[in-house]
């Protein structure tokens, strides 16, 4: 798709965060008339609006009503904001077209897009393509649900670059003209049924990563997740799948303690689990995936091989904080629902420590209170869930819960005086930081610097 001129097109970006900055910054570039609103009374005269102001971008804060919808010609809401609110189902009802930011970015750009979406294992398998690509010396940005905006971060892009977008579902809900050169959806687990109120609307919203690809393009199914895997009669692209339960049709699979690609029937081992410096079932299947995404990104098996057994994997996902006599502590703060949470149990041989609790986004918790009692010795609880969490795990059969309120040092000093080798102390939380923290990192970072203050 040649890149897009927005000159004459009047266009309102909803959501001051960073995806909307992102998008009103890229669209002004491109020549749109863009208003930026968000429904907050921020101050428009700070110092850090002054890039926007500069760029021609009308700033309307603190009210959001129907009239800022006169004479748009395209809504651009940022990902948090919900389709449900007066302004949406007022755009909707004019029949304005609504586009996530992402839609913008494939508008600025000629870049091929290599797109991961699903439940958990998002960040890691973005970052893991990211750097196999980069190693292939190919010009690459590495954006998206990541902390950074796509559309910013593919402005302008020729085509023999590549964009690597970690995409949730609220940002693939308003996307119509992504073609992604490969896709894959690694699972697909309850979680914010709060916005699709259905894992069906939630596995919908999902699948758009595979909307426009053609049979050149790879859609890339998790062979192990059934919802998952029931996704192959829908695509347009051509199917692979992955699975570390042994063998697939095409794709990548573990088996034997290998990871293994086969195309056309023929296998090739990439390399062993035991070379990885990543650890967990959760992790092989990130790294075929990876892998999968690479090579139709045109990355040799040479140059996979050698980044799948240097990377480290990224910060707060399983990261190794500090030893303390014998006590390894971990953390695992982007463990923001139960599955998350349940593949970082499944990761230890038990005798846990788990730090859990935050904002319930009310999914289930049978299947985690049930791993729990198997794999944890104490369970610490914060923050708003804390509650709930207790209940289900004394019902699972967890003997031992202490309940600490809102005080991360609280947590972490407990578990520092119960643990003892061979213990292992795991923030985990399964649930979202918003009633203590600003995001997941805040929160991750704050239980690092406590620990390693011990």
């Amino acid at each position: 798709m040649s890149i897009m001129d927005f000159s004459g097109k009047k266009i309102l970006v909803i959501g001051a965060g960073i995806s909307g900055r992102a998008a009103a910054s890229v669209l002004a570039a491109h020549g749109g008339k863009v208003t930026l609103n968000d429904m907050k009374a921020i101050d428009a005269a700070d110092e850090r609006w002054r890039p926007l102001r500069q760029a021609g971008v009308t700033l309307l804060f603190g009210i959001q009503d129907a009239s800022l919808l006169d004479g748009v010609d395209i809504l651009v809401p940022s990902p948090a904001i919900s389709p449900e609110i007066p302004i949406m189902r007022e755009a909707v009802r004019r029949q304005i077209p609504i586009w996530s930011e992402v839609e913008v970015a494939v508008r600025v750009t000629d870049a091929e897009i290599l797109g991961i979406t699903g439940t958990n294992g998002k960040t890691t398998t973005t970052t893991l393509v990211g750097e196999i690509m980069k190693a292939c010396g190919r010009q690459t940005v590495v954006g998206g649900n990541i902390g950074v905006g796509l559309s910013e971060q593919a402005a302008d892009l020729p085509a023999d670059a590549v964009v690597v977008a970690e995409l949730s579902s609220f940002q693939l809900e308003f996307t119509q003209t992504m073609k992604a050169k490969a896709a894959v959806i690694l699972n697909l687990t309850p979680d914010h049924l709060d916005r699709h109120h259905t894992m069906e609307a939630y596995g919908a919203a999902k699948k758009r990563i595979f909307r426009n690809q053609d049979r050149t393009d790879l859609a890339v199914l998790n062979y192990d997740d059934p919802l998952v895997r029931g996704m192959a009669g829908d695509m347009t692209g051509n199917v692979v799948y992955i699975s570390t339960q042994g063998p697939v049709p095409a794709g990548a699979f573990a088996e034997k303690g290998q990871l293994i690609f086969r195309e056309a029937g023929i296998d090739t081992v990439i390399c062993r689990e035991d070379e990885l410096k990543l650890f967990g079932k959760h992790n092989i299947q990130n790294c075929l995936a990876a892998l999968l995404l690479a090579h139709a990104g045109g990355a040799s098996f040479a140059v996979i091989r050698q980044v799948l057994k240097t990377f480290n994997g990224v910060e707060h996902r399983l990261e190794w904080v500090r030893t303390l006599n014998g006590v390894s502590y971990y953390n695992d703060s982007k463990g923001t629902n139960t599955d998350a949470s349940i593949k970082a149990l499944e990761a230890f041989p038990g005798h846990l420590i788990l730090i859990a609790g935050g904002y319930d986004k009310m999914t289930p918790l049978d299947a985690f209170m049930s791993l729990a009692a198997v794999k944890v010795d104490v369970l610490i609880l914060i923050g708003q869930a804390a509650e709930r969490f207790r209940i289900a795990a004394e019902k699972a059969g967890v003997n031992d819960i202490r309940c600490v309120g809102d005080s991360m040092e609280k947590a972490i000093m407990t578990a520092r005086k119960i643990a003892k080798k061979p213990q292992a102390v795991l923030l985990s939380p399964a649930c979202s930081s918003f009633d203590m923290y600003d995001n997941y990192e805040q929160r991750g970072r704050i239980f690092k610097g406590i620990v390693n203050g011990l």
